[in-house]
């Protein structure tokens, strides 16, 4: 059965989603029937790089509130990261755009380790405060990841990838995704946001069984 999962490596709470859903997949008896396919989705894919920018000062900027305000988010971030395990590094975070490192993930869904790439950008951005728009950082990251040096070059020039992050992005509009993290169970459930590990358990549960029984839910992924 497959989990469709629309996320973007600069949104916290897709991180915070990422754990959560992975403690009800440890929970799931049948998790070696599940194939989890991640979607490149940009949050603000015309964010110009500002590596030197203070975090707060740009959040507060750019949503229109003050710097108390902003911290007070993050700090409610900070709190559902270390409930789902992380430690969430925001006050050295870089302000830098997705959208090259959303092209390692599309390669790395073609090699099998769409995870792990996801992981390791993640860990980038938010843990140790890599600039996930620069070269060497990526090449970095890749090789974490499982990448080689001259795939990950050969991945930031791709036209191929990025047409791939474009079928994401068309996808995600024809489904309605509206916020990230969004999940698809079996083509047919979707459940928004980083909910509890109890949630995504019931709903894997419940997908599951109608799979088994021969559900292929509603085509609305593989038909578009």
């Amino acid at each position: 059965m497959t989990v469709d999962i629309f996320s973007d490596i600069r949104c916290p709470f897709c991180y915070v989603g990422k754990k959560k859903f992975e403690k009800a997949l440890d929970k799931f008896a049948k998790r070696d029937d599940i194939k989890v396919v991640w979607h490149s989705y940009q949050l603000d894919p015309f964010l110009q790089k500002q590596p030197n920018r203070d975090p707060y000062d740009f959040f507060s900027e750019s949503k229109g509130i003050n710097l108390q305000q902003a911290k007070m988010m993050h700090e409610h971030a900070k709190n559902a990261g270390k409930e789902a395990g992380i430690e969430f590094n925001f006050d050295n975070q870089k302000i830098a755009n997705s959208y090259r490192g959303h092209l390692l993930i599309q390669l790395a869904k073609q090699k099998g380790i769409a995870n792990e790439m996801e992981e390791e950008l993640f860990r980038a951005q938010f843990i140790d405060a890599r600039n996930i728009d620069d070269e060497n950082e990526l090449i970095s990251i890749g090789k974490n990841a499982g990448l080689t040096e001259d795939e990950v070059k050969n991945a930031l020039n791709s036209d191929e990838l990025k047409n791939k992050i474009a079928e994401d992005s068309l996808l995600a509009r024809k489904i309605g995704v509206r916020a990230v993290p969004f999940f698809v169970f079996n083509d047919k459930y979707a459940v928004s946001g980083a909910q509890s590990p109890e949630v995504f358990l019931e709903v894997l549960e419940k997908s599951y069984e109608e799979f088994s029984a021969g559900s292929r839910g509603l085509n609305l992924i593989d038909s578009l």
